[in-house]
Order: C-alpha cells, then structure tokens, then sequence
C-alpha cells in the first residue's frame, strides 16, 4: 500500500483504490487536455470529480495502474496533498469579467510558476480574485490576492479548516510585480520560521501580526 503522495496518489476510503490529480494552472484546460483525461478515465475505469480547489480529480485507480496512467496522460502531477502550496485559485477578473478591476489570472500563472508544490510547514491555499467579489474565496486562505481600482490588495492567514479564520489585510494598492514580491516574502518567512504542521493564520496568531507584518514588508 502507497503512503498519500507516492507515486502522485491518493489513497481513498476503501483502502485499496487511489486517486490521482493532473496539474492544470488554475483549472485552465484545452480541448487536448480534456480527451486525454476522459480516454484514461475510461481505459482504467476511474470516476472524474470536479474539485472546490477547481482540479480535476481522477478516482479509483489500482495500485499497479497508476505508473501507466500518468504515463498516459502525459501531465504533471498537481500538489495535491503534502506540506506544501497546493491549489491557487483564480477568478476570470479581467480577462473574461465586467466585474474585474485587476488581472487574475495572470497574477494566478505567475504565482503557480513560482510556488505550486513549495515546501511549507503546513499546506497553503493561495486565491486571487480580480474585484471585492472575491470569487476565489479570497478571504479564507492563507494567502490571497483582491484586485480594486488601484492594485491589489494582500491578505492573509485565513482557512476554512477545523478552526476556520478569516484573513487580514496585510497591505494594499500594489501593482502585479509588487504583488509577486509580497507573496516571496510572506512564503519565504512563513517557511523559514513557522512550525510544522502550523497554518499561516496560526503562525501569524503566535508571533503577532505586527511582527509578521514587520518582518514582510
């Protein structure tokens, strides 16, 4: 039996079949894309589930299929379990939304190039949502990204876990490269100094938030 995550795989609730999940960049996928995933679904009898994190879950894979699988495929792995940057979710903002006041998705590429699988002492869910809507559930993950009129707005520390948290506002009116460079620094911290195990919101709540904020800005 596989530990979660060897092999890309998840063991499920019958202690016998896993589950697998390609990576698509915010959920972004093509018509290629999509024939490859419904062709290994059927060749390897594997229900598809269309996640909250927007991936696309591949469920009921044999032990011994999942090598050939992801060698059908031809995608890489998503992080989907682990210490680590999971999901980033993002909204259409202003490439497909009237409502968008700033980029998402481009903001969301650039942030799932640098930290999707990024070591951490605990999981980190990233959102970036393009207007006050926040569509990408911006005010409960650890990191998240408001667009408004003047640039982005940072927030942090919050979760939907056990012991939900909103996030706080960590500062605001930044442009995209200003943006990138805040998240460096809130994960490089965050990595350096936060205890296994312990979510950005419970590692701000330890040390402070003025102390965080000091030490990021």
């Amino acid at each position: 039996m596989l530990k979660d995550g060897e092999k890309a795989a998840v063991l499920q609730r019958d202690k016998q079949s896993y589950a697998i999940v390609p990576h698509f960049s915010l959920g972004l996928v093509t018509a290629e894309d999509l024939r490859k995933v419904a062709d290994v679904a059927d060749k390897y009898n594997a229900t598809l589930k269309i996640t909250s994190a927007a991936r696309i879950a591949m469920v009921g894979f044999k032990e011994e299929d999942i090598d050939p699988a992801w060698k059908d495929l031809g995608i890489d792995p998503g992080h989907a379990v682990g210490l680590c940057v999971r999901s980033i979710k993002a909204c259409p903002g202003t490439t497909l939304c009237r409502l968008g006041k700033q980029d998402a998705i481009g903001l969301g590429k650039a942030l799932d190039e640098r930290y999707h699988g990024f070591k951490l002492p605990n999981k980190c869910k990233i959102g970036v949502s393009g207007c006050i809507n926040n569509c990408a559930e911006t005010p409960v993950k650890d990191l998240g990204f408001v667009g408004k009129p003047k640039g982005w707005t940072v927030m942090v520390g919050g979760n939907a876990a056990s012991r939900p948290q909103l996030a706080r506002e960590l500062v605001s009116e930044l442009s995209d490269e200003q943006a990138l460079e805040v998240a460096d620094k809130v994960l490089n911290f965050f990595a350096k100094e936060g205890k296994k195990s312990e979510r950005i919101g419970r590692f701000i709540d330890r040390i402070g938030f003025d102390a965080f904020k000091e030490a990021v800005l």
